[in-house]
């Protein structure tokens, strides 16, 4: 194909929405297991890429199809324009919204899915992907048609109806079904472990842009049903999520107190919670939020000596944080303290404190109405004057120069 590249970088966005992907050619002999959709369930011998090919004229060359399952699943899928070959892309299946015990239960009864195996049924909804905003991934697959077929106007979305239901009679025994339960369970689980961890990964290395990607349709993916009150059971899922996220952080030398604060903040968030919807926005609030704490706040690469001197210019603006003070709190020689400051943090003491102040300053300035002084004195810098001019010089205005422009 003539747009390689473009079907490369296609396909690393498909993975970071979670989504599961084949190219089918005459070579396919079958369809990998994430891409069956309930035939996994079923583990039916019918040869499907057969009957692919007997029905394969019938779609059109510039055509992205939308199939939607009765079972509450959907895939994208389209030909491939300019092959030597025919070529198609099949894209999920992923679903748009979490399902309740009981609508599975339905799905259930209407598939003629064995009673005694809606544990492996729940487990599959479990595994697929779930899109928050359709249109976000329909955007995507646009700009990847743009590319294939020259414009907007060269192809179009249409809606078909899939097969959604199968019939399990047909499968082979139920021992054999039940001899394969172990093998599905365990790759679900470690593919949700798998996940966290990556997730945890990215969150320790203050990666926002990666731990953010991780969660487009992780939130509910593998969140666990364990009661019938479904916002109960998304609490839960994110009572587990901040303590991963806290975890996360802990490993890159955060100091205890930061993280107790705003775990703390995010706990009382998560009782507060009134609907499903508000557990999608702060979940993200919650990643975005931990891997800012380990940007401003990671002390990984610094000596013992020099994270007790940052972590008390954290915790309190307003002492005496000069070398003098700090050494013989520590009881080390000032002139030591001096130079090994600045050799890890680049800085001498006096101007990380003072940049820390003005960073502060310019928090309260643009989040509060308090008075110029009142502010400097927050900050740990009495003196007004001593205050603006230390502001100028790092911001370019003074204070009040500063707060009339961010009023306009």
């Amino acid at each position: 194909m003539t747009y390689g590249a473009e079907f490369e970088f296609f396909k690393k966005l498909l993975e970071n929405f979670h989504l599961t992907y084949t190219v089918i050619t005459r070579e396919t002999e079958q369809l990998p297991e994430s891409s069956l959709g309930l035939y996994r369930l079923g583990r039916q011998k019918e040869d499907c890429m057969s009957r692919f090919w007997q029905e394969a004229d019938r779609y059109e060359d510039n055509v992205v199809y939308r199939i939607s399952s009765s079972c509450m699943y959907r895939y994208l899928f389209f030909r491939f324009p300019e092959t030597e070959e025919e070529e198609f892309l099949l894209i999920g299946p992923y679903m748009l919204t979490e399902l309740s015990r009981e609508m599975i239960l339905d799905i259930a009864e209407q598939i003629s899915f064995p009673q005694d195996q809606y544990r492996r049924l729940e487990q599959f909804y479990m595994g697929l992907p779930r899109i928050i905003d359709e249109s976000v991934l329909l955007s995507i697959v646009n700009a990847f048609g743009e590319r294939i077929w020259g414009s907007m106007d060269d192809f179009w979305l249409q809606d078909m109806e899939g097969m959604g239901s199968v019939d399990f009679k047909t499968a082979d025994g139920r021992n054999d079904r039940m001899a394969e339960e172990p093998q599905q369970m365990m790759k679900i689980m470690e593919e949700r472990y798998d996940e966290e961890n990556r997730l945890i990964q990215a969150v320790a290395k203050g990666q926002s842009h990666r731990a953010e990607a991780f969660m487009n349709g992780f939130a509910l993916q593998w969140m666990e049903r364990r009661t019938p009150d479904r916002l109960r059971n998304a609490k839960n899922y994110l009572i587990i999520l901040n303590t991963l996220l806290r975890k996360a952080v802990e490993s890159a030398d955060v100091h205890p107190i930061h993280i107790d604060e705003l775990s703390s903040g995010f706990a009382r968030k998560i009782e507060q919670l009134t609907s499903e919807k508000g557990m999608i926005l702060l979940s993200r609030e919650m990643v975005r939020k931990y891997c800012l704490l380990v940007t401003n706040h990671s002390m990984k690469d610094y000596s013992l000596l020099v994270r007790k001197v940052l972590t008390r210019i954290d915790l309190d603006l307003t002492a005496d944080l000069s070398l003098k003070v700090q050494a013989a709190e520590l009881g080390v020689n000032a002139s030591y303290l001096s130079n090994l400051f600045r050799k890890e943090t680049g800085k001498t003491l006096t101007e990380y404190v003072n940049g820390k102040r003005i960073e502060q300053a310019v928090f309260l300035l643009n989040s509060t109405r308090l008075q110029i002084q009142t502010i400097a004195q927050r900050c740990g810098i009495p003196d007004v004057n001593y205050f603006t001019r230390l502001f100028k010089a790092a911001v370019g205005k003074t204070p009040k120069e500063y707060r009339n422009s961010i009023s306009i």
